[in-house]
């Protein structure tokens, strides 16, 4: 009888571990938005991603997104942990150099388990409709009060044209 009750509890507690596990099915996040920001204020860019929750995931989860170098090179690696009660995801990649215009530009994005198991993978390309070279050279405030950057703004005036940003290749 004991061993009855041990081979039912074991059963039970094996279909309740299995039922906790990801099925494989629905992906967890469905991409929402993919663009360029260009901060004109601050003399930057960044790639800016969207993504929904659409599935639950385990406690522990991550999302890995990988964005193209505009100047080549290593790309840009950005890690971000999933919260249960987030439904939305956001990845700003660092600062960007020599976007250009109607270049389609690769990223993925991984969604990783907490063993490191991949849960979902997204592969896009991002492109922009102007080239960073719009942005001014050095931005045009400072500090948390946005206050004039005294490299542009000489004697508190601006200056006729202001210098816009460059690419280095």
């Amino acid at each position: 009888m004991t061993r009855t009750i041990g081979i039912f509890a074991a059963v039970t507690l094996a279909l309740l571990a299995a039922g906790c596990q990801r099925e494989t099915g629905p992906d967890p996040l469905k991409l929402t938005g993919k663009m360029f920001v260009f901060n004109y204020r601050l003399a930057y860019a960044v790639y800016t991603i969207t993504l929904q929750k659409t599935e639950a995931v385990p406690e522990g989860s991550v999302v890995i997104a990988t964005f193209e170098n505009p100047v080549g090179g290593a790309p840009f690696t950005l890690t971000r942990k999933l919260f249960p009660r987030l439904d939305r995801v956001v990845l700003e990649s660092p600062d960007l150099t020599c976007v250009k215009k109607e270049k389609p530009y690769a990223v993925t994005i991984e969604v990783k388990g907490p063993a490191g198991e991949t849960l979902q993978k997204l592969e896009t390309t991002v492109t922009s409709d102007i080239d960073q070279d719009i942005l001014p050279a050095k931005a045009l405030v400072e500090g948390p009060a946005y206050d004039k950057n005294p490299e542009v703004f000489i004697g508190g005036k601006a200056p006729k044209y202001f210098e816009t940003a460059k690419c280095p290749i």
